[in-house]
């Protein structure tokens, strides 16, 4: 890996950097929900059957893998496919054209390096120059928490000895990457409350629970009693979406709920939660004389990148763009469902700058504005080769970025 990589990569991009581009503002045009991603699926198996591969489908479902060149185990090379259910509020050529879906999180961009890395890494294994096995991996439904399940069910994590992903990130300029060793994205779990009573006449709520005043217990109290019972560098967050009680001014309603999500740091932690919100939420309730039910739908894990990996992702990207391009990335409390493949595989996903340099308004994702610097696909493109390159065994002892 070096210059050589690097010549091979801007001699591709020089021919390819184009049309990739079209490709993503392609597939922004024609957002898919997750499960659904029907056309983004045949679009990019044409194209890896273009570049001489043998795409897999997922059965049962959307998405797919392919390899490229000789040798076990692989490096896997991660991208997502699906879209939100929201709508696209940008001015431009690529807006949406299915209303109230949006590629509003960078899986579109995510595709289309995934899909020019795998064009050029094939090139490579065909003129024999490719040192070692690489997996394509485009999954399906990472918006829904689930993708990831259909992608390990399937055997695509079969001899993988090593998985990547890059996420774009809107606070870094392009031509940046950020790197973190352990938690870089939190546990992301849904829990809904509903409390139940007796209900009655708001003029006499001594004789019934009062159902409204309960649930703005449960609404205040349990967050900050979970806040000082888990030590506070877990970073375990419990923050409200939704509530819902009652239809009348004067009546005490018999049932009361309320929604939103658990973010935690840390896996352990997060893996205790859930009795320790059991017992908070049946603390509160029988001060009040309701009744307490609690539905815990875990999503995902915390994102927690192996040290090795993270210091092979910043060789990776100091080899094709330079040292001054790494840089450190905070941890989020967004979810991400890399993290099941990290339960099986060593590996690590980084943050690829996407900000315009200079840009005065800083966005964010999951908001129906996000666009990015298209430039930031090349960058991708490149690092994503570069891990390829590296094969699957770090080079020797070394200090990861963000430790």
């Amino acid at each position: 890996m070096g210059d050589d990589l690097a010549g091979a990569l801007n001699a591709f991009l020089a021919r390819h950097e184009t049309e990739l581009i079209g490709f993503r503002r392609d597939l922004h045009a024609h957002p898919e929900l997750g499960h659904a991603e029907q056309r983004t699926t045949r679009l990019v198996a044409a194209r890896l059957t273009a570049a001489g591969l043998r795409p897999v489908l997922l059965p049962g479902t959307t998405g797919l893998y392919a390899d490229i060149g000789p040798g076990e185990p692989r490096v896997g090379l991660r991208a997502d496919l699906d879209a939100l259910p929201m709508d696209d509020e940008k001015d431009v050529s690529y807006r949406s054209l299915t209303p109230g879906v949006c590629h509003a999180c960078g899986h579109d961009v995510h595709t289309a390096m995934v899909v020019g890395a795998g064009q050029f890494l094939a090139e490579q294994a065909a003129a024999g120059l490719l040192p070692g096995g690489v997996r394509l991996i485009f999954q399906p439904a990472e918006e829904t928490t689930n993708g990831a399940e259909s992608v390990i069910a399937a055997g695509a994590l079969d001899s993988v000895g090593r998985v990547y992903a890059l996420h774009c990130d809107p606070r870094l300029d392009v031509g940046l990457v950020g790197v973190r060793a352990g938690a870089i994205t939190s546990a992301c779990d849904k829990v809904k409350v509903t409390l139940t009573g007796p209900g009655g006449h708001t003029a006499r709520p001594h004789l019934t629970a009062d159902m409204v005043y309960a649930l703005g217990k449960i609404v205040t109290e349990l967050p900050a009693a979970l806040a000082r019972r888990v030590d506070p560098r877990a970073a375990l967050s419990l923050v409200w979406g939704h509530v819902s009680s009652g239809s009348a001014a004067n009546a005490i309603p018999d049932e009361g709920m309320v929604e939103g999500t658990v973010r935690c740091l840390d896996t352990e932690v997060w893996r205790s939660a859930v009795v320790l919100i059991e017992d908070l939420a049946q603390s509160v309730a029988v001060q009040y004389g309701v009744t307490a039910k609690v539905e815990f739908l875990s999503a995902v894990p915390p994102t927690v990148n192996e040290p090795a990996s993270a210091a092979m992702i910043a060789t990776a990207v100091g080899a094709v763009l330079g040292p001054a391009a790494v840089t450190d990335t905070p941890q989020s409390l967004g979810g991400e469902d890399f993290a099941w493949y990290l339960h099986l595989v060593p590996g690590a996903m980084a943050r690829l700058g996407t900000r315009t340099p200079g840009a005065q308004t800083v966005g964010d994702l999951h908001q129906p504005t996000f666009d990015i610097d298209e430039r930031a696909i090349g960058t991708g493109i490149k690092v994503l080769a570069a891990l390829a390159w590296q094969g699957t065994e770090p080079p020797g002892p070394a200090a990861a970025p963000g430790q």
